[in-house]
């Protein structure tokens, strides 16, 4: 019994040494060599500052910037650290008013076109970077108006940071909304 005692702790201290502390410290140690900007988030630098990051929606609130979907990450949204969805069925009284609400107000900035669906509705993490090419189309007219610029220079930007499908076929079309925004800004910069 003793010895069976000894074994198991002795393996339990093993496994978790190699486990919890060599593979872990030699799979960060590889991806720095391989990979040391996805290894560190993919962060966004501007001006020796860092904006953000490729991976992770956040809010933009002036109607001079393309803004990303909604997110239920958070009492604000966009927190990391709470990520995940609302979790309300589509019958939710309180997804139904925030939705209602969000579709009443696209409709005013934007009456004759048709709400991409992913400008009303939160991503399963809530921190999606990305919105539909159809989204940044139907913003572009707020953002040429609010900045003064005609909707074809806005449609050039959108044009050149929409990313197609992962190798051809996984996923679908997109544009990085902190990427748009910052390049927005050093093109064409708010009044």
């Amino acid at each position: 019994m003793k010895k069976n005692l000894l074994t198991a702790i002795w393996m339990t201290l093993v496994t978790t040494l190699l486990l919890g502390i060599v593979y872990p410290l030699v799979v960060t140690g590889i991806a720095q060599i391989l990979f040391p900007r996805q290894a560190n988030g993919d962060l966004i630098h501007n001006n020796g500052k860092i904006v953000g990051s490729e991976l992770l929606g956040q809010p933009f609130s002036s109607s001079g910037y393309f803004v990303s979907r909604p997110s239920a990450a958070g009492p604000a949204g966009y927190d990391p650290l709470q990520s995940g969805g609302s979790n309300y069925a589509a019958t939710n009284k309180a997804l139904i008013d925030r939705v209602s609400a969000d579709v009443a107000k696209l409709r005013a900035e934007n009456p004759s076109a048709p709400i991409p669906i992913d400008l009303v509705t939160a991503s399963a993490s809530g921190l999606d970077p990305d919105i539909s090419p159809a989204s940044a189309a139907f913003q572009v007219p707020r953002v040429a108006r609010e900045r003064g610029l005609s909707e074809v220079a806005i449609r050039a930007l959108v044009k050149k940071h929409t990313q197609g499908r992962e190798l051809g076929f996984l996923g679908e079309p997109r544009v990085n909304v902190l990427e748009l925004n910052l390049d927005l800004d050093a093109h064409y910069p708010m009044h």
